[in-house]
């Protein structure tokens, strides 16, 4: 993995190239400018004005001179020794390597952690206060800019504190969704219903969660219209946990519960992904994360 992800060959000489050509030129900038000649006396001005504060045209102060000189050589230095890529610098080291040094470092330290806690089923472990620590940091590095710091969710991501689970909440189910993701999809059903089918639905759907702002008679009509959605909602629109359809009767809403957003679900269809993170976490530090959202929920 980390091979990969370096710069090697061609574009690592590239940047380098780059970088040290930006040096280069900051050090002819500096030379360029102190063979200019100011003014002889201090108390000429530039008339260059600002907020009532006016630039004198005298010479940069020697300190902050040396101050730029020596970043100048000093990452020239610093290029010398540790270069770009997979490339041996004075100090031997590369970018490799120090990878290598560091993950083999947190391996050897928090390896029996995660391996300890994997053999422990999701449901129990969801009761061991160290490893729910584990999962809430794990959580907030891979899940929370989807999910939320808190968990619940926003437009089109799910509220991972309730126990309503478009896939199931059991502990093996969570851990199968966050190592393989999902993909949602729901057909747009426009063009096959018309606007005047899609209203009539839409008042039916709400009513199967016990909606009172319904209309009535619209909803009568989308009932028999409802047959298309039953294949994967169900007759009775309780949904389908193995083909990840909602729960139309419980009021919990992915994408809004009004009946302007019901409209342009059933109108336009919709379209959701989770990615797998099966090679980006492990399926250790899957296992403990999945126990940290189970614990959210069944408290």
């Amino acid at each position: 993995m980390a091979e990969e992800n370096v710069l090697t060959g061609f574009w690592s000489l590239w940047t380098w190239i780059i970088s040290v050509g930006l040096i280069l030129s900051f050090l002819y900038l500096l030379h360029f400018a102190k063979r200019i000649k100011g003014s002889d006396s201090p108390d000429r001005k530039m008339h260059h004005t600002f907020d009532g504060i006016e630039e004198y045209d005298n010479p940069m102060p020697k300190w902050w001179l040396m101050l730029f000189y020596g970043t100048i050589f000093w990452g020239l230095g610093y290029l010398a020794v540790y270069p770009m890529g997979n490339s041996q610098g004075l100090s031997g080291i590369t970018n490799i390597s120090r990878l290598e040094a560091d993950q083999q470092a947190h391996q050897e330290k928090y390896g029996p952690i995660f391996e300890k806690h994997a053999a422990v089923p999701v449901e129990e472990l969801a009761n061991n206060e160290e490893a729910v620590k584990i999962g809430r940091r794990l959580f907030l590095n891979s899940c929370a800019v989807c999910h939320g710091q808190d968990a619940r969710g926003g437009y089109g991501f799910p509220n991972l504190t309730d126990n309503d689970w478009l896939y199931g909440g059991a502990g093996d189910t969570i851990k199968t969704t966050i190592m393989g993701g999902r993909q949602g999809m729901m057909p747009a059903w426009g063009e096959s219903l018309g606007e005047d089918g899609v209203n009539d639905v839409a008042n039916y759907v709400l009513t199967l969660s016990g909606r009172e702002d319904a209309d009535k008679e619209a909803a009568a009509r989308g009932k028999e219209l409802f047959s298309n959605c039953a294949a994967c909602h169900g007759p009775d629109g309780k949904g389908n946990q193995m083909l990840g359809a909602p729960n139309l009767t419980d009021n919990t809403w992915l994408y809004g519960g009004t009946l302007q957003r019901v409209k342009h679900t059933i109108r336009n269809g919709r379209s959701g992904k989770m990615p797998a993170h099966q090679d980006l976490l492990g399926e250790q530090k899957v296992h403990i994360l999945a126990a940290y959202i189970y614990s959210l929920s069944n408290k």
